[in-house]
């Protein structure tokens, strides 16, 4: 058990802990923050605690947790990982980021590795993620998948696993950005003893990355617009600071309007082309002519502009074949044949159920394995054999055996720990991480750390916050380089000598600024001359419709042709796009 009063409830395991080895000696990546830690006490670290959930709550960082809204839970106690772990985890992001982008192309182009048998057919004709209406299409730019989130677990051997791969439209780096701010502010004197990467420079990362993947629009700053279902949608929070942030419009559905295979934006002005949108509501919901005729949350015609060429989605339509649990057995094998490199990166061992000999198996021992369906999301359909009842795993049997294509299974990993905040002080509890990649077409960039998920109830292997966990703040070491003495600052000698990758948290600065690389404030400069278009269209102000205080800015819902109700929050982007167990 470690010796100071801080961390007295916290129980060394088998190896499994990331703070603390099994003979309760803290390890060298934590020792200065768990000494930083220690010397607060536990009164003062729980204050101060305390003081973070009731920021979140003033700040509407809220999440609905068994019909209830709460808070997003923030631990403080941050992550550590080292740089030069860290410089693997981000190359193997990357190398799997660029996998990806080889096989969506491939696949609605010349399915090569079809043809080649490194993936059979039945993976894309038994697939319902496919989009027809996308075959043949490349992006101005080649990108599809824009912005990314692969989830890392680490195993009780200490190496990190991809557990899933998120590139439609993956949700938490508001947290990333929240937390970093909160911790900022709250423990401030935490960050003096280590170089801690900065996360700031995420919305600007963002938004250039979205401007490159514009079509050709001639001397003209491309327009960009954050597409979000409405503010009852579970991930609204993120949809807003992620526009604020990069300085562009928040739209919904009824704000664009297609004209000629252009995307065109309503302002009081008159309407704006739109050159990108940057989606946050699934496939299904985008385009009532492609897809779901009763969607009130798409724009008809967005598709027949996309492939026009006039207006870039994302990220891409129909990368959900990406996400599909079924691919992910296979990214290994297509990271060999496109990249011609091993994966640096390994994944869970994974049964596909598809394979006759593979299902036998799982069904001789589900009681041991963790069952997954393919498209489930947020935890759910997830069976773990060992804490499910005899009579939830004769009811997963048949489920089984009725659509293997549909589930996929692997061994239960024994997450490691990170000592967490309960009721009692500072306990074991299990983590993932997130890291989430950012594609130009130039270069993929990886954000330092990511989005760390904490199951808080004891013994949970779950981390979604639909199962009531929470989140940490991430720290990414940059390369050693010494401290100012006194103060705990980095110098500024070490400041120039840092690279343009590895940017310093220094909250202590009194010029410390929480994001980096923000576009300028041009709201003093006279308005932009809409495009001449027609002016019979109805004119929407912005600012009326995103008014929090108006509450019939954004209807509940809407009712389809057929009396069908198309609820926002049916059109969650995916918040909780993962399976984390």
């Amino acid at each position: 058990m470690p010796s100071t009063s801080l961390f007295q409830n916290v129980e060394a395991g088998a190896g499994g802990d990331e703070m603390f080895a099994p003979d309760a000696s803290v390890r060298p990546t934590y020792a200065a923050l768990h000494d930083a830690l220690a010397g607060l006490g536990p009164e003062e670290f729980r204050s101060r605690s305390e003081s973070l959930a009731h920021s979140y709550l003033d700040q509407g960082i809220t999440f609905d947790y068994a019909g209830e809204e709460r808070p997003f839970p923030i631990d403080a106690i941050p992550r550590v990982i080292d740089a030069e772990e860290w410089s693997r985890v981000s190359r193997g992001v990357t190398q799997r980021v660029q996998a990806l982008e080889r096989f969506l192309d491939d696949l609605y182009t010349d399915r090569a590795a079809i043809t080649d048998g490194v993936i059979p057919q039945e993976l894309v004709s038994s697939s319902t993620y496919i989009v027809d209406a996308m075959v043949g299409y490349r992006p101005p730019n080649g990108v599809r998948i824009h912005i990314s989130g692969i989830d890392l677990v680490r195993d009780g051997a200490g190496e990190f696993r991809v557990l899933e791969d998120n590139v439609r439209t993956p949700s938490g780096v508001s947290y990333v950005l929240s937390n970093r701010r909160a911790m900022a502010q709250a423990f401030p004197e935490l960050f003096a003893p280590r170089p801690v990467r900065r996360v700031g420079e995420y919305p600007g990362r963002l938004l250039s990355a979205l401007q490159a993947a514009a079509p050709d629009v001639a001397d003209e700053d491309p327009t960009v617009v954050v597409l979000t279902p409405g503010r009852y949608n579970s991930a609204y929070f993120e949809h807003s600071l992620l526009a604020r942030t990069m300085g562009v419009d928040l739209v919904e559905a009824g704000d664009l309007v297609e004209r000629n295979e252009r995307i065109y934006m309503r302002t009081t002005a008159g309407l704006r082309r739109v050159d990108v949108i940057y989606k946050r509501t699934d496939d299904d919901f985008l385009d009532p002519e492609v897809f779901r005729p009763d969607s009130m949350l798409g724009v008809p015609g967005l598709v027949r502009a996309v492939l026009a060429g006039t207006v870039v989605v994302a990220n891409a339509i129909g990368n959900g074949i990406g996400d599909d649990k079924l691919t992910y057995t296979y990214l290994p094998d297509l990271i060999r044949y496109y990249l011609h490199e091993e994966p640096i990166l390994p994944n869970v061992d994974t049964w596909r159920l598809e394979e006759p000999e593979s299902l036998t198996e799982v069904l001789d021992r589900l009681d041991e394995l963790v069952v997954k369906p393919v498209d489930g999301s947020g935890g759910k359909g997830i069976v773990i054999g060992p804490a499910a009842s005899a009579q939830e795993l004769d009811a997963l049997r048949g489920r089984l055996l009725a659509d293997p294509r549909g589930w996929i299974a692997q061994p239960v990993v024994q997450l490691s720990t990170i000592p967490t905040l309960v009721e009692g002080g500072p306990e074991c509890r299990h983590v993932d991480l997130r890291p989430f990649a950012l594609n130009s077409g130039d270069d993929i960039w990886v954000l330092p750390g990511g989005l760390t998920r904490v199951a808080l109830p004891r013994g949970e292997m779950i981390v979604n916050s639909s199962r009531g966990g929470g989140s940490k703040d991430t720290w990414v070491l940059a390369t050693d380089r010494p401290a100012t003495a006194g103060t705990g600052s980095v110098s500024t000698q070490s400041q120039s000598q840092a690279s343009e990758e590895e940017r310093i948290e220094d909250p202590l600065d009194e010029n410390y600024d929480e994001y980096d690389d923000l576009p300028e404030d041009h709201s003093e400069e006279p308005t932009r001359e809409p495009d001449p278009v027609t002016s019979a269209i109805p004119l929407l102000d912005l600012q009326d419709a995103l008014d929090p205080e108006d509450d019939q800015a954004v209807p509940d819902s809407g009712a389809g042709p057929d009396g069908t109700i198309t609820d926002r929050a049916a059109a969650a982007d995916e918040e909780e796009a993962d399976d984390a167990q």
